[in-house]
Protein backbone atom coordinates (compact mmCIF):
# COMPACT_ATOMS: atom_id res chain seq x y z
CA UNK A 1 0.00 0.00 0.00
CA UNK A 2 1.18 3.53 -0.69
CA UNK A 3 1.70 5.80 2.25
CA UNK A 4 2.13 9.56 2.03
CA UNK A 5 5.64 10.70 1.20
CA UNK A 6 6.65 7.20 0.04
CA UNK A 7 8.08 6.59 -3.40
CA UNK A 8 5.00 5.36 -5.20
CA UNK A 9 5.17 2.86 -8.07
CA UNK A 10 5.26 4.26 -11.55
CA UNK A 11 2.57 4.41 -14.22
CA UNK A 12 1.17 1.03 -15.26
CA UNK A 13 -1.75 0.00 -17.47
CA UNK A 14 -3.76 -1.77 -14.78
CA UNK A 15 -7.10 -3.40 -15.52
CA UNK A 16 -8.96 -2.25 -18.65
CA UNK A 17 -12.68 -2.95 -18.53
CA UNK A 18 -16.19 -1.62 -19.10
CA UNK A 19 -19.64 -2.45 -17.73
CA UNK A 20 -20.65 -3.69 -21.21
CA UNK A 21 -17.69 -6.06 -21.35
CA UNK A 22 -18.43 -7.26 -17.82
CA UNK A 23 -22.02 -7.98 -18.85
CA UNK A 24 -20.87 -9.93 -21.91
CA UNK A 25 -18.63 -12.14 -19.77
CA UNK A 26 -21.41 -12.72 -17.26
CA UNK A 27 -23.95 -13.63 -19.94
CA UNK A 28 -21.54 -16.16 -21.37
CA UNK A 29 -20.88 -17.67 -17.93
CA UNK A 30 -24.40 -17.81 -16.43
CA UNK A 31 -27.08 -16.50 -18.80
CA UNK A 32 -30.09 -17.76 -16.81
CA UNK A 33 -29.05 -16.44 -13.42
CA UNK A 34 -31.08 -13.56 -11.99
CA UNK A 35 -29.25 -10.26 -12.34
CA UNK A 36 -31.92 -7.74 -11.26
CA UNK A 37 -34.71 -7.94 -8.72
CA UNK A 38 -36.94 -4.87 -8.62
CA UNK A 39 -39.41 -5.52 -5.79
CA UNK A 40 -39.96 -9.10 -6.91
CA UNK A 41 -39.79 -8.49 -10.68
CA UNK A 42 -36.69 -10.40 -11.77
CA UNK A 43 -34.56 -10.27 -14.92
CA UNK A 44 -31.82 -12.73 -15.85
CA UNK A 45 -28.45 -11.80 -17.28
CA UNK A 46 -29.47 -13.02 -20.74
CA UNK A 47 -32.84 -11.26 -20.63
CA UNK A 48 -31.18 -8.01 -19.62
CA UNK A 49 -28.61 -8.35 -22.40
CA UNK A 50 -31.39 -8.80 -24.95
CA UNK A 51 -33.38 -5.83 -23.62
CA UNK A 52 -30.33 -3.57 -23.88
CA UNK A 53 -29.59 -4.79 -27.42
CA UNK A 54 -33.15 -4.00 -28.51
CA UNK A 55 -33.08 -0.53 -27.01
CA UNK A 56 -29.63 0.16 -28.43
CA UNK A 57 -30.89 -0.56 -31.95
CA UNK A 58 -33.97 1.58 -31.32
CA UNK A 59 -31.88 4.50 -30.05
CA UNK A 60 -29.59 4.19 -33.06
CA UNK A 61 -32.67 4.48 -35.28
CA UNK A 62 -33.45 7.77 -33.49
CA UNK A 63 -30.03 9.09 -34.47
CA UNK A 64 -28.09 8.41 -31.26
CA UNK A 65 -24.44 8.08 -32.26
CA UNK A 66 -21.12 7.46 -30.58
CA UNK A 67 -20.39 10.26 -28.14
CA UNK A 68 -23.97 11.58 -28.07
CA UNK A 69 -25.46 12.44 -24.68
CA UNK A 70 -28.91 11.27 -23.61
CA UNK A 71 -30.41 12.66 -20.40
CA UNK A 72 -32.78 10.75 -18.13
CA UNK A 73 -35.04 11.47 -15.16
CA UNK A 74 -35.83 8.00 -13.84
CA UNK A 75 -36.84 6.43 -10.57
CA UNK A 76 -35.29 3.09 -9.58
CA UNK A 77 -36.62 0.57 -12.07
CA UNK A 78 -35.33 -1.74 -14.79
CA UNK A 79 -35.60 0.86 -17.57
CA UNK A 80 -33.04 3.04 -15.80
CA UNK A 81 -30.32 0.40 -16.17
CA UNK A 82 -31.52 -0.80 -19.59
CA UNK A 83 -31.16 2.74 -20.97
CA UNK A 84 -27.71 3.19 -19.42
CA UNK A 85 -26.23 -0.02 -20.84
CA UNK A 86 -28.01 0.39 -24.19
CA UNK A 87 -26.40 3.79 -24.60
CA UNK A 88 -23.00 2.40 -23.64
CA UNK A 89 -23.35 -0.36 -26.24
CA UNK A 90 -23.62 2.42 -28.84
CA UNK A 91 -20.67 4.31 -27.38
CA UNK A 92 -23.13 7.03 -26.30
CA UNK A 93 -23.11 8.80 -22.95
CA UNK A 94 -25.73 8.37 -20.24
CA UNK A 95 -26.66 11.49 -18.25
CA UNK A 96 -28.86 10.39 -15.33
CA UNK A 97 -30.23 13.41 -13.46
CA UNK A 98 -31.41 13.64 -9.89
CA UNK A 99 -35.18 13.20 -9.91
CA UNK A 100 -35.57 15.96 -7.32
CA UNK A 101 -34.43 18.60 -9.82
CA UNK A 102 -36.90 21.22 -10.92
CA UNK A 103 -36.91 24.76 -12.29
CA UNK A 104 -33.50 26.35 -12.80
CA UNK A 105 -31.72 23.33 -11.27
CA UNK A 106 -33.24 21.09 -13.96
CA UNK A 107 -32.90 23.57 -16.82
CA UNK A 108 -29.20 24.08 -16.21
CA UNK A 109 -28.28 20.39 -16.28
CA UNK A 110 -30.45 19.55 -19.29
CA UNK A 111 -28.93 22.41 -21.30
CA UNK A 112 -25.40 21.80 -20.05
CA UNK A 113 -25.57 18.13 -21.05
CA UNK A 114 -26.34 19.12 -24.65
CA UNK A 115 -28.67 16.14 -24.97
CA UNK A 116 -31.16 16.12 -27.83
CA UNK A 117 -33.16 13.30 -26.21
CA UNK A 118 -34.53 13.28 -22.67
CA UNK A 119 -36.06 10.08 -21.30
CA UNK A 120 -38.21 10.40 -18.20
CA UNK A 121 -40.92 8.92 -16.05
CA UNK A 122 -44.31 10.50 -16.70
CA UNK A 123 -44.38 11.96 -13.20
CA UNK A 124 -41.35 14.14 -14.04
CA UNK A 125 -42.44 15.20 -17.51
CA UNK A 126 -44.37 18.29 -16.28
CA UNK A 127 -41.14 19.66 -14.78
CA UNK A 128 -39.51 19.30 -18.18
CA UNK A 129 -42.44 21.02 -19.85
CA UNK A 130 -42.24 23.94 -17.39
CA UNK A 131 -38.74 24.80 -18.64
CA UNK A 132 -39.38 23.80 -22.27
CA UNK A 133 -38.83 27.33 -23.62
CA UNK A 134 -35.32 27.34 -22.16
CA UNK A 135 -34.02 23.92 -23.24
CA UNK A 136 -33.59 24.48 -26.96
CA UNK A 137 -31.13 21.60 -27.34
CA UNK A 138 -33.89 19.04 -26.66
CA UNK A 139 -35.53 17.63 -29.79
CA UNK A 140 -37.40 14.65 -28.33
CA UNK A 141 -38.78 13.49 -24.97
CA UNK A 142 -39.45 9.78 -24.47
CA UNK A 143 -41.92 9.37 -21.63
CA UNK A 144 -42.28 6.21 -19.57
CA UNK A 145 -45.88 5.79 -18.42
CA UNK A 146 -49.08 7.70 -19.10
CA UNK A 147 -49.16 11.47 -19.54
CA UNK A 148 -52.28 13.18 -18.23
CA UNK A 149 -51.57 16.31 -20.26
CA UNK A 150 -49.58 16.60 -23.49
CA UNK A 151 -48.73 20.30 -23.87
CA UNK A 152 -47.50 22.07 -26.96
CA UNK A 153 -43.73 22.41 -26.56
CA UNK A 154 -40.76 22.87 -28.83
CA UNK A 155 -39.85 19.19 -28.98
CA UNK A 156 -41.57 15.91 -29.84
CA UNK A 157 -43.23 13.98 -27.02
CA UNK A 158 -43.33 10.22 -27.56
CA UNK A 159 -43.91 7.09 -25.47
CA UNK A 160 -40.82 5.15 -24.44
CA UNK A 161 -42.75 1.97 -25.26
CA UNK A 162 -42.52 2.94 -28.93
CA UNK A 163 -38.73 2.80 -28.78
CA UNK A 164 -37.90 -0.34 -26.82
CA UNK A 165 -36.91 -2.05 -30.07
CA UNK A 166 -37.34 -5.53 -31.51
CA UNK A 167 -33.87 -6.45 -32.76
CA UNK A 168 -31.98 -8.35 -30.05
CA UNK A 169 -28.92 -8.94 -32.23
CA UNK A 170 -25.72 -8.18 -30.30
CA UNK A 171 -23.85 -4.96 -30.89
CA UNK A 172 -20.61 -6.35 -32.28
CA UNK A 173 -18.06 -3.87 -31.01
CA UNK A 174 -17.35 -3.43 -27.30
CA UNK A 175 -16.82 0.16 -26.09
CA UNK A 176 -13.33 1.50 -25.48
CA UNK A 177 -12.57 1.48 -21.73
CA UNK A 178 -11.37 5.09 -22.05
CA UNK A 179 -14.58 6.29 -23.70
CA UNK A 180 -17.16 8.28 -21.78
CA UNK A 181 -19.71 6.10 -20.03
CA UNK A 182 -21.69 8.74 -18.15
CA UNK A 183 -21.88 12.33 -17.03
CA UNK A 184 -22.55 12.48 -13.30
CA UNK A 185 -23.34 15.99 -12.12
CA UNK A 186 -21.67 17.40 -9.03
CA UNK A 187 -23.26 19.79 -6.57
CA UNK A 188 -21.83 22.93 -8.15
CA UNK A 189 -20.10 24.06 -4.99
CA UNK A 190 -18.40 27.14 -6.45
CA UNK A 191 -20.78 27.78 -9.33
CA UNK A 192 -23.35 25.92 -11.40
CA UNK A 193 -23.38 22.12 -11.23
CA UNK A 194 -20.71 20.47 -13.39
CA UNK A 195 -20.86 17.16 -15.23
CA UNK A 196 -18.06 14.79 -14.24
CA UNK A 197 -16.93 12.84 -17.31
CA UNK A 198 -16.77 9.21 -16.21
CA UNK A 199 -15.25 6.49 -18.38
CA UNK A 200 -16.33 2.87 -18.40
CA UNK A 201 -12.96 1.94 -16.97
CA UNK A 202 -13.47 4.29 -14.03
CA UNK A 203 -16.85 2.70 -13.32
CA UNK A 204 -15.17 -0.69 -13.13
CA UNK A 205 -12.25 0.61 -11.07
CA UNK A 206 -14.60 2.05 -8.44
CA UNK A 207 -16.47 -1.25 -8.31
CA UNK A 208 -13.27 -3.29 -7.92
CA UNK A 209 -11.86 -1.00 -5.25
CA UNK A 210 -14.97 -1.30 -3.09
CA UNK A 211 -15.21 -5.03 -3.73
CA UNK A 212 -11.72 -5.17 -2.25
CA UNK A 213 -12.96 -3.27 0.81
CA UNK A 214 -16.30 -5.06 1.19
CA UNK A 215 -16.22 -8.27 -0.86
CA UNK A 216 -19.17 -10.37 -1.95
CA UNK A 217 -19.51 -13.15 -4.48
CA UNK A 218 -21.76 -14.98 -6.94
CA UNK A 219 -23.91 -16.54 -4.22
CA UNK A 220 -24.77 -13.16 -2.69
CA UNK A 221 -27.72 -10.83 -3.16
CA UNK A 222 -26.90 -7.14 -2.88
CA UNK A 223 -29.81 -4.93 -1.77
CA UNK A 224 -29.81 -1.16 -2.17
CA UNK A 225 -32.35 1.68 -2.12
CA UNK A 226 -29.81 4.20 -3.42
CA UNK A 227 -30.80 6.10 -6.58
CA UNK A 228 -29.55 4.98 -9.96
CA UNK A 229 -28.46 8.51 -10.85
CA UNK A 230 -25.53 8.36 -8.41
CA UNK A 231 -22.17 6.63 -8.80
CA UNK A 232 -22.81 4.66 -5.62
CA UNK A 233 -25.73 2.61 -6.94
CA UNK A 234 -24.37 2.45 -10.50
CA UNK A 235 -20.73 1.53 -9.87
CA UNK A 236 -20.60 -0.09 -6.43
CA UNK A 237 -24.03 -1.62 -6.93
CA UNK A 238 -24.69 -2.66 -10.53
CA UNK A 239 -21.12 -2.89 -11.84
CA UNK A 240 -19.89 -4.75 -8.75
CA UNK A 241 -22.71 -7.24 -9.24
CA UNK A 242 -21.76 -7.75 -12.90
CA UNK A 243 -18.11 -8.29 -12.02
CA UNK A 244 -18.78 -11.07 -9.49
CA UNK A 245 -21.87 -12.60 -11.09
CA UNK A 246 -24.21 -11.91 -8.20
CA UNK A 247 -27.82 -10.66 -7.98
CA UNK A 248 -28.78 -7.09 -7.13
CA UNK A 249 -32.13 -6.18 -5.59
CA UNK A 250 -32.91 -2.49 -6.06
CA UNK A 251 -35.64 -0.85 -3.99
CA UNK A 252 -37.61 2.15 -5.24
CA UNK A 253 -36.65 4.14 -2.15
CA UNK A 254 -35.50 3.81 1.44
CA UNK A 255 -37.95 3.17 4.25
CA UNK A 256 -37.06 2.41 7.86
CA UNK A 257 -40.25 0.40 8.40
CA UNK A 258 -39.92 -1.39 5.07
CA UNK A 259 -36.22 -2.21 5.30
CA UNK A 260 -36.32 -5.60 7.03
CA UNK A 261 -39.34 -6.90 5.08
CA UNK A 262 -37.47 -5.97 1.87
CA UNK A 263 -34.30 -7.69 3.07
CA UNK A 264 -36.29 -10.79 3.95
CA UNK A 265 -38.18 -10.88 0.65
CA UNK A 266 -35.04 -10.38 -1.47
CA UNK A 267 -32.82 -12.76 0.47
CA UNK A 268 -30.22 -9.98 0.70
CA UNK A 269 -26.87 -10.89 2.20
CA UNK A 270 -25.17 -7.56 1.40
CA UNK A 271 -26.69 -4.11 1.85
CA UNK A 272 -25.46 -0.86 0.32
CA UNK A 273 -26.83 2.23 2.05
CA UNK A 274 -25.57 5.53 3.42
CA UNK A 275 -24.18 5.79 6.91
CA UNK A 276 -26.99 8.12 8.01
CA UNK A 277 -29.53 5.46 7.00
CA UNK A 278 -27.57 2.92 9.02
CA UNK A 279 -27.97 5.15 12.04
CA UNK A 280 -31.73 5.41 11.53
CA UNK A 281 -32.04 1.62 11.27
CA UNK A 282 -29.85 1.04 14.32
CA UNK A 283 -32.14 3.29 16.36
CA UNK A 284 -35.43 1.88 15.02
CA UNK A 285 -37.70 -0.40 17.07
CA UNK A 286 -37.57 -4.18 16.70
CA UNK A 287 -39.89 -5.93 14.27
CA UNK A 288 -40.57 -9.55 13.37
CA UNK A 289 -38.79 -9.42 10.00
CA UNK A 290 -35.69 -8.00 11.66
CA UNK A 291 -35.57 -10.86 14.13
CA UNK A 292 -36.06 -13.47 11.42
CA UNK A 293 -33.22 -11.90 9.40
CA UNK A 294 -30.66 -11.91 12.23
CA UNK A 295 -27.30 -12.84 10.71
CA UNK A 296 -28.62 -12.90 7.13
CA UNK A 297 -26.72 -9.72 6.20
CA UNK A 298 -22.99 -10.27 6.45
CA UNK A 299 -21.87 -6.94 4.92
CA UNK A 300 -23.24 -3.42 5.13
CA UNK A 301 -21.59 -0.99 2.73
CA UNK A 302 -21.71 2.75 3.28
CA UNK A 303 -19.96 5.72 4.88
CA UNK A 304 -19.91 7.15 7.44
CA UNK A 305 -20.67 4.58 10.15
CA UNK A 306 -19.74 5.80 13.66
CA UNK A 307 -18.11 3.14 15.81
CA UNK A 308 -21.10 2.92 18.17
CA UNK A 309 -23.44 2.30 15.22
CA UNK A 310 -21.12 -0.41 13.89
CA UNK A 311 -21.34 -2.13 17.26
CA UNK A 312 -25.15 -2.07 17.15
CA UNK A 313 -25.18 -3.63 13.68
CA UNK A 314 -22.93 -6.45 14.89
CA UNK A 315 -24.78 -7.26 18.08
CA UNK A 316 -28.37 -6.46 17.14
CA UNK A 317 -28.44 -7.54 13.49
CA UNK A 318 -25.60 -10.07 13.27
CA UNK A 319 -23.67 -8.26 10.51
CA UNK A 320 -19.92 -8.82 10.35
CA UNK A 321 -18.51 -6.22 7.92
CA UNK A 322 -19.91 -2.73 8.54
CA UNK A 323 -18.93 0.37 6.58
CA UNK A 324 -16.72 0.59 3.52
CA UNK A 325 -13.80 2.53 4.99
CA UNK A 326 -13.31 4.43 1.75
CA UNK A 327 -12.90 8.06 0.75
CA UNK A 328 -13.43 9.70 -2.59
CA UNK A 329 -15.52 11.97 -4.74
CA UNK A 330 -17.39 11.47 -7.98
CA UNK A 331 -14.15 12.57 -9.63
CA UNK A 332 -12.06 9.81 -8.03
CA UNK A 333 -12.23 7.11 -5.35
CA UNK A 334 -8.77 7.22 -3.80
CA UNK A 335 -8.65 5.47 -0.42
CA UNK A 336 -9.93 2.19 0.96
CA UNK A 337 -8.64 -0.80 2.87
CA UNK A 338 -8.87 -4.51 2.10
CA UNK A 339 -11.52 -6.38 4.05
CA UNK A 340 -10.23 -7.86 7.27
CA UNK A 341 -7.46 -5.31 7.84
CA UNK A 342 -8.03 -3.49 11.13
CA UNK A 343 -8.85 0.18 10.62
CA UNK A 344 -8.45 2.82 13.33
CA UNK A 345 -11.70 4.53 14.37
CA UNK A 346 -12.54 7.45 12.10
CA UNK A 347 -10.19 6.37 9.32
CA UNK A 348 -11.17 5.88 5.67
CA UNK A 349 -8.42 3.36 5.02
CA UNK A 350 -5.16 3.81 3.19
CA UNK A 351 -4.53 5.41 -0.19
CA UNK A 352 -5.41 2.97 -2.95
CA UNK A 353 -2.36 1.49 -4.69
CA UNK A 354 -3.73 2.78 -8.00
CA UNK A 355 -3.29 6.40 -6.81
CA UNK A 356 -0.63 8.68 -5.48
CA UNK A 357 -2.40 10.59 -2.70
CA UNK A 358 -0.81 13.48 -0.83
CA UNK A 359 -1.70 16.21 1.66
CA UNK A 360 -0.75 19.72 0.50
CA UNK A 361 -0.78 23.16 2.05
CA UNK A 362 -2.12 26.17 0.15
CA UNK A 363 1.15 26.50 -1.78
CA UNK A 364 1.11 22.83 -2.85
CA UNK A 365 3.86 21.92 -0.42
CA UNK A 366 3.49 18.36 0.93
CA UNK A 367 2.64 18.10 4.61
CA UNK A 368 3.95 15.42 7.00
CA UNK A 369 1.81 12.72 8.65
CA UNK A 370 -0.48 14.05 11.34
CA UNK A 371 -0.85 17.49 9.75
CA UNK A 372 -4.10 18.39 7.99
CA UNK A 373 -4.22 19.98 4.56
CA UNK A 374 -5.90 19.66 1.19
CA UNK A 375 -6.21 16.14 -0.22
CA UNK A 376 -4.66 15.88 -3.70
CA UNK A 377 -4.04 12.90 -5.93
CA UNK A 378 -2.75 11.60 -9.25
CA UNK A 379 -3.71 8.29 -10.89
CA UNK A 380 -1.09 5.60 -11.49
CA UNK A 381 -3.28 3.78 -14.04
CA UNK A 382 -5.12 5.28 -17.02
CA UNK A 383 -8.84 6.08 -16.92
CA UNK A 384 -9.48 5.49 -13.22
CA UNK A 385 -10.18 9.17 -12.51
CA UNK A 386 -12.70 11.52 -14.09
CA UNK A 387 -11.74 12.95 -17.47
CA UNK A 388 -12.63 16.50 -16.48
CA UNK A 389 -15.80 18.57 -16.26
CA UNK A 390 -18.04 18.41 -19.30
CA UNK A 391 -17.64 21.51 -21.49
CA UNK A 392 -15.77 23.28 -18.68
CA UNK A 393 -12.07 23.19 -19.48
CA UNK A 394 -11.40 26.20 -17.26
CA UNK A 395 -13.05 24.57 -14.25
CA UNK A 396 -11.08 21.40 -14.92
CA UNK A 397 -7.83 23.36 -14.98
CA UNK A 398 -8.70 25.02 -11.68
CA UNK A 399 -8.77 21.70 -9.83
CA UNK A 400 -5.63 20.37 -11.57
CA UNK A 401 -3.09 22.70 -9.97
CA UNK A 402 0.48 21.59 -10.71
CA UNK A 403 -1.05 18.53 -12.41
CA UNK A 404 -2.51 17.23 -9.14
CA UNK A 405 -6.25 16.86 -8.72
CA UNK A 406 -7.19 19.08 -5.78
CA UNK A 407 -10.22 17.59 -4.06
CA UNK A 408 -11.12 20.71 -2.09
CA UNK A 409 -11.33 18.54 1.03
CA UNK A 410 -9.18 18.68 4.13
CA UNK A 411 -7.65 15.45 5.41
CA UNK A 412 -4.57 13.92 6.99
CA UNK A 413 -2.61 10.68 7.17
CA UNK A 414 -1.29 9.16 10.36
CA UNK A 415 2.18 7.62 10.72
CA UNK A 416 0.82 4.22 9.67
CA UNK A 417 -0.61 5.60 6.43
CA UNK A 418 -4.29 5.64 7.44
CA UNK A 419 -6.33 8.50 6.04
CA UNK A 420 -8.75 10.71 8.01
CA UNK A 421 -11.24 13.13 6.50
CA UNK A 422 -11.18 16.38 8.49
CA UNK A 423 -13.45 18.93 6.82
CA UNK A 424 -14.61 20.36 3.51
CA UNK A 425 -12.58 23.15 2.06
CA UNK A 426 -15.21 23.78 -0.57
CA UNK A 427 -18.26 25.69 0.48
CA UNK A 428 -20.80 22.94 0.05
CA UNK A 429 -23.17 20.89 2.11
CA UNK A 430 -24.04 17.22 2.29
CA UNK A 431 -27.46 16.29 3.57
CA UNK A 432 -28.85 12.76 3.75
CA UNK A 433 -26.63 11.53 0.98
CA UNK A 434 -27.09 14.51 -1.38
CA UNK A 435 -24.56 17.20 -2.14
CA UNK A 436 -26.17 20.64 -2.21
CA UNK A 437 -24.79 23.66 -4.02
CA UNK A 438 -24.87 26.72 -1.79
CA UNK A 439 -24.39 28.81 -4.95
CA UNK A 440 -27.53 27.43 -6.58
CA UNK A 441 -29.51 27.62 -3.34
CA UNK A 442 -28.53 31.23 -2.76
CA UNK A 443 -29.40 32.10 -6.36
CA UNK A 444 -32.83 30.53 -5.89
CA UNK A 445 -33.51 32.32 -2.60
CA UNK A 446 -32.45 35.70 -3.98
CA UNK A 447 -35.29 35.45 -6.48
CA UNK A 448 -37.65 36.19 -3.58
CA UNK A 449 -38.41 39.93 -3.73
CA UNK A 450 -38.10 40.39 0.04
CA UNK A 451 -34.63 38.83 0.40
CA UNK A 452 -31.71 41.21 0.03
CA UNK A 453 -28.74 39.02 1.01
CA UNK A 454 -28.43 35.36 1.93
CA UNK A 455 -25.93 32.76 3.05
CA UNK A 456 -26.65 29.05 2.82
CA UNK A 457 -24.43 26.98 5.06
CA UNK A 458 -24.20 23.77 7.05
CA UNK A 459 -24.86 23.10 10.69
CA UNK A 460 -24.12 19.76 12.32
CA UNK A 461 -26.87 17.15 12.13
CA UNK A 462 -27.52 14.51 14.77
CA UNK A 463 -27.44 11.95 11.93
CA UNK A 464 -23.73 12.57 11.36
CA UNK A 465 -23.96 14.64 8.18
CA UNK A 466 -25.19 18.22 7.70
CA UNK A 467 -28.40 20.11 8.14
CA UNK A 468 -28.97 23.14 5.95
CA UNK A 469 -29.42 26.61 7.39
CA UNK A 470 -30.41 29.80 5.59
CA UNK A 471 -29.23 33.02 7.20
CA UNK A 472 -30.72 36.00 5.41
CA UNK A 473 -31.03 39.77 5.40
CA UNK A 474 -34.44 41.04 4.28
CA UNK A 475 -35.21 44.20 2.35
CA UNK A 476 -36.42 47.18 4.33
CA UNK A 477 -40.02 46.89 5.58
CA UNK A 478 -40.28 43.26 4.51
CA UNK A 479 -43.13 41.25 6.03
CA UNK A 480 -41.71 37.84 5.12
CA UNK A 481 -41.66 35.17 7.85
CA UNK A 482 -39.32 32.21 8.08
CA UNK A 483 -42.18 29.78 7.55
CA UNK A 484 -43.41 31.71 4.50
CA UNK A 485 -39.93 31.63 2.96
CA UNK A 486 -39.67 27.90 3.58
CA UNK A 487 -43.06 27.24 1.96
CA UNK A 488 -41.97 29.35 -1.01
CA UNK A 489 -38.81 27.24 -1.38
CA UNK A 490 -40.65 23.92 -1.21
CA UNK A 491 -42.05 24.58 -4.71
CA UNK A 492 -38.73 25.76 -6.14
CA UNK A 493 -35.90 23.54 -4.92
CA UNK A 494 -35.32 19.78 -4.62
CA UNK A 495 -36.87 18.22 -1.52
CA UNK A 496 -33.45 17.47 0.00
CA UNK A 497 -32.43 21.14 -0.34
CA UNK A 498 -35.38 22.54 1.64
CA UNK A 499 -33.65 24.12 4.65
CA UNK A 500 -34.22 22.82 8.12
CA UNK A 501 -33.19 26.12 9.73
CA UNK A 502 -33.85 29.76 8.76
CA UNK A 503 -32.72 32.88 10.58
CA UNK A 504 -33.30 36.52 9.61
CA UNK A 505 -30.70 39.03 10.77
CA UNK A 506 -30.15 42.76 10.65
CA UNK A 507 -26.75 42.19 9.01
CA UNK A 508 -24.52 39.33 7.93
CA UNK A 509 -20.84 39.03 8.89
CA UNK A 510 -18.66 39.91 5.90
CA UNK A 511 -14.96 40.30 5.09
CA UNK A 512 -13.43 43.50 3.65
CA UNK A 513 -14.36 42.35 0.14
CA UNK A 514 -18.00 41.99 1.18
CA UNK A 515 -18.07 38.17 1.12
CA UNK A 516 -20.12 36.57 3.85
CA UNK A 517 -18.04 34.82 6.51
CA UNK A 518 -19.77 31.47 6.34
CA UNK A 519 -17.33 29.83 8.73
CA UNK A 520 -18.55 32.25 11.41
CA UNK A 521 -22.18 31.37 10.67
CA UNK A 522 -21.34 27.66 10.81
CA UNK A 523 -19.61 28.13 14.13
CA UNK A 524 -22.61 30.00 15.55
CA UNK A 525 -24.88 27.19 14.38
CA UNK A 526 -28.45 27.12 15.66
CA UNK A 527 -29.01 30.30 17.64
CA UNK A 528 -32.00 31.16 19.87
CA UNK A 529 -33.41 33.22 16.99
CA UNK A 530 -33.29 30.30 14.51
CA UNK A 531 -36.53 28.90 13.09
CA UNK A 532 -36.70 25.08 12.78
CA UNK A 533 -38.86 23.33 10.17
CA UNK A 534 -39.22 20.33 12.47
CA UNK A 535 -41.12 22.55 14.93
CA UNK A 536 -43.44 23.78 12.18
CA UNK A 537 -46.43 22.19 10.40
CA UNK A 538 -44.49 21.97 7.11
CA UNK A 539 -44.00 18.43 5.80
CA UNK A 540 -41.68 18.13 2.79
CA UNK A 541 -42.53 15.39 0.30
CA UNK A 542 -40.27 13.88 -2.32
Amino acid sequence: MNTPMDNTPGWTTGNRDTPVAALARAVAAHPHKVLFDFSGETTTYAEFDALTNRMAHALRALGVKTGATVTSLFDNHLDAVVLWIALNKLGAVSVPLNTALKGEFLRHQVVDSGAEIVVCDAVYAPRLFEVSEHIGNVKRALVRGTLEVRPSVGFAIEHLDEHRGFDAAPIAELPDPAALNALIYTSGTTGPSKGCMISGNQMCHVARLLLRAAPFGPDDVLWTPLPLYHMNAIATGVVSTLLVGATISIAPRFSVSGFWPAVEASGATVVSILGALGTLLAQAPDNDAMQRCFGQIHTVKGNPFPEEIKAIWRTRFGARQIGSNAYGLTEALITSVPAGEPVPPGSSGRCAPEFDVRIFDDQDHPLPPGQAGEVVCRPLHPDIMFKGYWRRAEDTQKVMGNMWFHTGDIGKFDEAGFFYFVDRKKDYLRRRGENISSFEMESAILLHPEVEQVAVHAVQSNLGEDDLKVTALLVEHAQLTEEALCRWLVDRVPYYAVPRYIEFREELPVNPQGRVLKYQLRDEGVTPATWDIEKSPIKVKR
